[in-house]
């Protein structure tokens, strides 16, 4: 295990195109970091970076006490697990897992017993015979992650691996990839688009927008105090209402609305939608006056509301406010 370090690290496939805009960050020895944003900002670019499979422009990438930026991928002591699993087809899940070790000199019994500890994490042990065929997309994705596991590399590197499965085996796979965490206490790095990976698995996230580094903290801190607008609209589900309001922008959470007289309103809604879910009632509108930005109130599942017009408060310590200009957050 080792520590990450990225030191004003930056990506420019030309003059006039650069993709990453001096990322800067110290990744302690053991920890889980999640980097997330949307299609296009730069993530897997910095992952592959850290990998070696894409070379740096500018900046300092170190892994452990050496600098790597030099080092092909093989010499960094670090393992990564892709999206589409990239097993050998032809292969047994044994033999998938046991490759690399084959390829890099490793004794027949080091190579097994390594085989046979990951098998046993991953739960395994019963499919080291067959072939990635005859698994389950779930099933596929714990080779992967076992074929990195034998490695026992310093850092594990993650490039969006649970993207090809469905919403119940993702839930499920989050767990097990928390498990294992704790388990190997590994250094690693985990790229997603998905809100919802970032906020369960991450000690700390990085969220990124156009190649930069737009809030690096806790999950709940960066939700509870985005740094600016972007953060502020990506994460939440509904994300965070932004209103227009005196020369700024106004940021409350949907779950910090609720019902009121129109005497001590925040905001006055017209709704044009209501989804019940069951837990909660999810309500959309649009600000009655000038400005008309939509809303959204997430509300008791007993409310009942209909199309018209709604009176919503706010407890004010639950008020964001953002320089319209800049996006950046204005501290109280």
């Amino acid at each position: 295990m080792a520590a990450v370090s990225l030191k004003d690290v930056r990506k420019s496939y030309t003059a006039d195109l650069q993709v990453i805009h001096g990322i800067s960050m110290e990744i302690a020895d053991g920890e889980f970091i999640v980097i997330l944003g949307p299609s296009g900002c730069g993530k897997s670019t910095l992952l592959r970076m850290v990998a070696g499979l894409e070379s740096i422009t500018a900046g300092e990438i170190s892994i452990g006490k050496r600098v790597v930026n030099n080092l092909e991928p093989k010499d960094r002591d670090i393992a990564m697990v892709f999206q589409n699993y990239a097993l050998y087809p032809h292969m047994s899940v044994y033999d998938n897992m046991a490759y690399g070790l084959r390829i890099r000199g490793l004794p027949k019994q080091e190579i097994d017993a390594r085989v046979q500890k990951a098998a046993s994490i991953l739960e395994l042990a019963g499919f080291l015979d067959r072939k990635p065929r005859a698994l389950s997309g779930g099933q596929r994705q714990r080779v992967a992650m076992g074929r990195a596991i034998v490695r026992e590399p310093q850092v594990f590197l993650f490039d969006e691996p649970l993207s090809n499965l469905d919403a119940k085996l993702r839930v499920q796979m989050r767990g097990e990839l928390q498990a294992l965490h704790r388990r190997l206490g590994t250094t690693s790095l985990f790229v997603t688009h998905d809100q919802v990976e970032a906020m369960t698995l991450a000690q700390r996230m990085v969220v990124m927008n156009a190649g930069r580094a737009e809030q690096i903290g806790a999950p709940l801190e960066v939700y509870a105090r985005p740094a600016t607008t972007f953060v502020a609209g990506f994460i939440g589900s509904p994300p965070m209402n932004l209103i227009p309001r005196d020369g700024k922008l106004l940021g409350i959470r949907p779950e910090h609305l609720e019902p009121c007289s129109e005497s001590e309103a925040a905001i006055v809604a017209d709704v044009d939608l209501v989804e019940p879910l069951g837990s909660d009632t999810l309500v959309y509108g649009r600000v009655s006056g000038g400005n008309g930005a939509r809303v959204a109130a997430r509300l008791p599942a007993a409310s009942r509301v209909q199309a018209g017009k709604l009176a919503l408060r706010c407890d004010p310590a639950n008020m964001h406010w953002f320089d319209a200009a800049t996006g950046k957050r204005i501290e109280a």
